[in-house]
């Protein structure tokens, strides 16, 4: 592993661990076994670093959304996509708030713009197929915040020491998911 990729390991490590509060410089050249002149000569300031960070999180999550969905029928595959967001956010959910912060604040990010293209592209397919029920880009929205509020729900657990929520259950995550669904779809026709 070259320097540079060491150091974006090195940052998604800790942000993984402790959150971007805890990000710092120098935490990160311990973490890789290299020195602030060379942290510097490769990302120029610490920002730069959190930012190659991050913009390596969303291809490590899109390449991971890309090999979750299997199936050929457009709504199968939505939920598919929407389970593996939920999954990433729940697995990796420091890393995930990072994420989502560096997105709405309006950072330039390919491959979060990638994911969204690929949301609209399935809802495209959705249409396609006859079984869209409301318009494509509300459809977009619901299954965005749908998705985006059962990752919350995972986010809290985690991210507010003190605050018992407690584990989310699966049962109400995968409600949340079929209600979006059922909301932006006609029921499949018998075969």
């Amino acid at each position: 592993m070259d320097t540079k990729t060491a150091l974006v390991a090195a940052a998604l490590t800790l942000i993984e661990k402790e959150g971007t509060a805890a990000f710092s410089t120098r935490a990160v050249c311990d973490i890789a076994k290299v020195t602030a002149p060379t942290l510097y000569h490769h990302f120029r300031s610490a920002d730069g670093l959190l930012s190659a960070a991050i913009a390596e999180a969303f291809e490590q999550f899109l390449s991971s959304k890309r090999a979750a969905i299997r199936s050929t029928d457009p709504v199968a595959a939505l939920i598919e996509g929407w389970d593996n967001y939920v999954g990433f956010a729940a697995a990796r959910p420091r890393l995930y708030a990072a994420m989502m912060a560096r997105f709405l604040s309006g950072a330039d990010l390919p491959a979060a713009r990638e994911g969204q293209a690929m949301l609209r592209h399935r809802i495209a397919q959705i249409e396609a197929a006859g079984r869209l029920a409301i318009a494509p880009e509300a459809a977009v929205q619901v299954i965005w915040a749908s998705a985006n509020s059962a990752a919350l729900l995972f986010l809290g657990t985690t991210l507010q020491p003190g605050v018992d929520m407690g584990t989310p259950d699966p049962v109400t995550i995968a409600r949340l998911r079929d209600a979006a669904v059922q909301a932006i779809c006609t029921p499949a026709l018998p075969e």
